[in-house]
């Protein structure tokens, strides 16, 4: 999750970002809340660390066509790093 990317998330009429700054669609300076964007990027932190431990898609879907055991320990990895990862809850 980048800055940029909770700017556009938690403040909808931000149309374009150039460095910290962020505008609206008619190019008019808009006001972001550092704080929310923060806690944005701190409620989603769990979505990166969680890409960089699943299996790779190929070997998901290797995995869902081979069925069986295959599939079962496939879901097995996966559902462990979503519990080492959880959402945060509110």
């Amino acid at each position: 999750m980048t800055k940029h990317e909770a700017i556009y998330a938690t403040h909808t009429n931000v149309a374009v970002i150039r460095g910290d700054d962020a505008f609206d669609a008619n190019g008019n300076p808009v006001t972001y809340n550092e704080v929310t964007v923060q806690a944005y990027i701190d409620a989603h932190s769990y979505i990166a660390k969680r890409q960089s431990e699943y299996p790779t898609i190929g070997d998901q879907l290797d995995a869902l066509w081979k069925g069986g055991d295959a599939q079962t320990e496939m879901l097995a990895k996966v559902m462990a790093v979503k519990a080492k990862y959880p959402k945060e809850q509110a």
